[in-house]
């Protein structure tokens, strides 16, 4: 048996039921973990199905396939201890699985207990929780397998798994290990990204490894792995209660793998000396096997890596979801109707920030072999040309302001760029309609309607272009207005991916601020992006002589979203609503606070309609309002009618 033990964890770029893509994927990573010298390797949770199947894991077919591509991965493990997520049925039902191979031969599979069923996560609706404490034989394809919580003793050295939500509960599986000796704990997870997010995580490995006297390995996906959520990576390895190791987070590679020696006999000297740690003398169910450790001399060093502020976060990973979104959708690029405005000129913006860092991680000739279906230029500088066309589509309410802006940023950018007008259009419609109306339209009494036309003709234009460039069109509404409504359904929300739809206004404007003059230290700032934050946010849909600006149709934007936590995230009626937004912002007096806490309860009820037509969102803020993957609202209902009445 070994004293010192390489241990390493494997994050991987998977895609739903891609069977040949994701079993080469984990192929790969064993690969560059044998010449690391890796014989304990932790693979993420469901990697061989890829975690966002939804509905199809109740499939038997799927599970059929997943057991197939183990079936020939495990022939390659020999030497190895490998753990990998796939789902299995047992007795009808369907549980989320890891297999744990070791030398060649799979020793057993343990059933995760602790489902997560909350935000985005859906598991309950697939998966059966694991009992605690059971360990049944089942037969798999062609094999009797254990399957359960048990620990596995390899070659004298105890293993135990906590899978995913397993470590974030407060009765963590890990409770039981330390009682019982086990040497490493292995984490196959798919953790989702948020804002903050991996501080948390590395609290519960850190944790994990000082209070259960354990070696810590955590291995979690990476990329937009199905469309909304998207997953950092981010590998961890713990011991004796700090990291010490740490793997890249929004790589452009499919397959990182962070690596580490661990002293198990440290480890257990530290057990030893724990004289308060409960000894379960009969311990947990142990799946025991040979196996050959080898001696392990080399030790690895470790550089802490800084945590990364929530500019650079949502930076970094809004990049690598639009880069996988764009190559696992065989789309040609993408096309914005670029109004000059904040919103849009985010969504265009993170189009060369993508080719930027594909282009320094992987380098000219890595993007274009990623992007081969593509046939990118072999001039880099035409790039931006091909991935990205924007469009201003101005009316005669325009102004040269966003005009000029939007020119601006178009030519910093790069990409393919035209201007038009649609007063012609605009003008076309309201002449039919009036004609069956049998009067003139006029601002004072058909104000909406006017707005609306405007933004709705601009869709048909700028739909054509992204169907003859074969590219996804890119919504441009943000969060606050998706609250609120101040959108225009088949308008500004027309296109096949919603980006920003999860970020709030008033950050999403501190970002532009923090782009413009800051970024990313590898590609540096964009400065071009001054003449989208000079100025502010407006419509431009009445006439100029309004001086329209969102905020005067609506409220302050940091007023909207405090009231918008405190009614959706924190679920507070419109009076505690009322007392959050006053305490926060005593600038404004009481009568504004009631006026604008009224407006938001109102506009939230009726445009939940709205919310449910999004197209796919981003999902980067666990304040989402995305029906589909966090926030359930009735279409109908009575709109907090007596609430309001009482303020």
């Amino acid at each position: 048996m070994a004293d010192t033990i390489r241990v390493g964890a494997g994050c991987l770029n998977q895609i739903p039921l891609d069977w040949a893509g994701n079993r080469r994927r984990v192929l790969e990573c064993m690969a560059q973990a044998r010449e690391a010298g890796v014989t304990v390797l932790c693979l993420p949770e469901l990697a061989l199905t890829g975690y966002g199947c939804e509905d199809q894991f109740l499939s038997h077919e799927v599970a059929e396939r997943a057991w197939t591509s183990l079936q020939e991965i495990v022939p390659q493990t020999s030497g190895m201890v490998v753990a990998v997520g796939l789902p299995v049925w047992v007795k009808n039902a369907v549980y989320n699985a890891v297999a744990v191979i070791s030398d060649g031969a799979i020793a057993g599979l343990v059933a995760k207990k602790n489902l997560a069923g909350d935000g985005l996560h859906y598991e309950p609706r697939w998966f059966h929780a694991w009992p605690e404490g059971v360990i049944v034989t089942d037969r798999f394809g062609e094999d009797l397998l254990p399957i359960g919580d048990p620990i596995f003793k390899i070659g004298g050295i105890r293993i135990g798994l906590e899978v995913c939500e397993d470590a974030w509960v407060a009765d963590r599986p890990g409770r039981y290990f330390a009682g019982s000796g086990v040497d490493i704990i292995l984490n196959p997870s798919a953790s989702h990204f948020a804002f903050g997010k991996q501080e948390v995580r590395e609290q519960f490995v850190v944790e994990g490894s000082r209070a259960f006297g354990a070696a810590y390995v955590y291995a979690n996906l990476l990329g937009n792995e199905a469309g909304r959520a998207i997953y950092d990576g981010g590998g961890l390895i713990a011991t004796s209660g700090r990291i010490t190791g740490e793997g890249p987070r929004f790589s452009f590679q499919e397959v990182t793998l962070t690596v580490q020696t661990v002293d198990i006999e440290r480890n257990r000297l530290h057990q030893a000396r724990t004289v308060s740690r409960r000894i379960d003398v009969e311990g947990l169910s142990e799946i025991e096997s040979d196996f050959d450790w080898p001696n392990v001399t080399r030790s690895d060093g470790h550089e802490a890596v800084p945590p990364m502020s929530k500019e650079e976060e949502f930076t970094r990973a809004m990049a690598l979801a639009y880069f996988d979104y764009l190559r696992k959708s065989w789309s040609g690029g993408f096309v914005v109707s670029l109004s000059g405005g904040a919103d849009s000129a985010a969504v265009s913006s993170f189009v060369k920030i993508m080719v930027d860092l594909a282009v320094t991680e992987l380098g000219a000739d890595g993007v274009r072999e990623r992007l081969k279906y593509l046939d990118l230029p072999a001039d880099q500088s035409l790039w931006m040309k091909q991935l990205l066309f924007c469009a201003y589509q101005g009316t005669k309410n325009s102004g040269d302001v966003t005009r000029h802006a939007a020119g601006a940023l178009a030519k910093a950018l790069g990409c393919d760029y035209a201007e038009w007008e649609v007063d012609q259009l605009v003008e076309g419609y309201e002449s039919t309609v009036e004609a069956v109306l049998g009067r003139q339209l006029n601002w004072k009494d058909d104000d909406i309607a006017r707005q609306n036309i405007q933004a709705r003709v601009r869709a048909p234009g700028i739909w054509m272009f992204a169907n003859l460039r074969n590219s996804l069109l890119l919504a441009t509404s943000n969060r606050s207005e998706a609250a609120v409504g101040y959108a225009t359904m088949d308008g500004d929300t027309s296109g096949g991916l919603s980006p920003i739809a999860g970020i709030d206004k008033e950050y999403l404007r501190s970002w532009l601020r923090w782009m413009e003059s800051e970024g990313l230290p590898e590609i540096g700032p964009l400065p071009a992006l001054s003449h989208i934050n000079n100025q502010q946010p407006t419509a431009e849909l009445r006439p100029q002589d309004q001086n329209q600006t969102d905020e005067k149709d609506l409220m302050p934007y940091q007023v909207l979203d405090t009231i918008e936590r405190a009614a959706i995230r924190d679920k507070k009626g419109p009076k505690d609503a009322l007392k959050v937004a006053l305490s926060k912002h005593p600038e404004f007096t009481k009568e504004e606070h009631v006026a604008w806490v009224i407006k938001f309860f109102k506009l939230w009820c009726r445009n939940q309609w709205k919310r449910e037509r999004y197209a796919v969102a981003f999902h980067v803020d666990d304040l989402n309002l995305d029906p589909k993957s966090w926030c359930r609202f009735p279409v109908l209902s009575a709109g907090f009618a007596e609430e309001l009445r009482e303020l």
